[in-house]
């Protein structure tokens, strides 16, 4: 009786053993989870270096030369690359500078300069094609504040600024690239800010010089026009002669005739 419930629950044991066994043996083994790869970092924008664009560029030396020695180069960089609005340049060629006569650059301060270096950029990034919308905004606060401001007209795709002092336009593109657009302009920048509103007016364009027509002295048509012109004044001379004459001859007739009438 013992012997046979041993063998019962040894059996029982046994056949629960097997099963559990069994069943693994057909299931799949758990699949591995792979973990969930993180996104890999926004690459950061390229760093603009101005100095360089401007030092292979034009020749934009002058300007490069206030910027450094005024350090608004640093005022200039950070805009370009530690904000999000960009950068707007406009650099006159070194023929610009050379071509300044009044008002000159010579007598005026550092922060004069300064703020004149920086009223050469606006606040934020600009392609040629937004200055068609930007001429309609009336005056444009630039990098030097709020009173040194720039008026823009887009004509036909050409962009002409004014600054009261200086009317030119952007004469080529030297990198236009967002965050930073830097323009090529034909004159410096003069604000009011600085120089004043008194403005002299524009001198008007020298007249074209007149042709001088007139046939020189020994040329054939001259002679002609002076032989075929004195035939002409041979009868004139001829009938007055001949009117005097007769007027003579009238007053010596009447003159006869009255002493006639007088002696008889």
């Amino acid at each position: 009786m013992e012997f046979s419930k041993i063998f019962t629950i040894c059996f029982s044991v046994l056949l629960l053993y097997s099963s559990l066994a069994y069943g693994q043996a057909r299931s799949p083994p758990p699949v591995a989870m792979s973990p969930t790869p993180a996104p890999a970092p926004a690459l950061a924008p390229a760093y603009v270096n101005l100095t360089y664009l401007l030092s292979v560029a034009g020749p934009f030396h002058t300007f490069l030369d206030y910027l450094e020695s005024t350090k608004v180069i640093d005022t200039f960089q950070n805009q370009a690359n530690n904000t999000d609005q960009g950068i707007t340049v406009f650099v006159p060629k070194d023929s610009a500078f050379k071509g300044l006569r009044k008002p000159s650059l010579s007598n005026l301060n550092d922060d004069q300069i300064k703020s004149l270096i920086l009223y050469h950029a606006l606040p934020k990034f600009y392609a040629l094609a937004d200055f068609n919308e930007l001429s309609t905004k009336g005056s444009i606060s630039t990098l030097a504040g709020g009173e040194y401001t720039l008026n823009f007209t887009d004509n036909s795709g050409t962009v002409h600024l004014d600054s009261g002092w200086s009317k030119t336009k952007v004469t080529s593109a030297v990198h236009s690239t967002d965050p930073v657009a830097i323009y090529q302009v034909d004159k410096v920048l003069l604000p009011e800010a600085i120089f004043g509103t008194d403005i002299p007016p524009t001198p008007a364009p020298s007249p074209a010089p007149v042709p001088d027509v007139s046939p020189a002295a020994d040329s054939p048509s001259a002679e002609s026009k002076e032989s075929g012109s004195s035939p002409k004044s041979a009868p004139s001379t001829s009938s007055s002669n001949s009117l005097m004459n007769l007027c003579i001859w009238r007053q010596f007739v009447l003159a006869v005739s009255a002493g006639v009438f007088l002696f008889f």
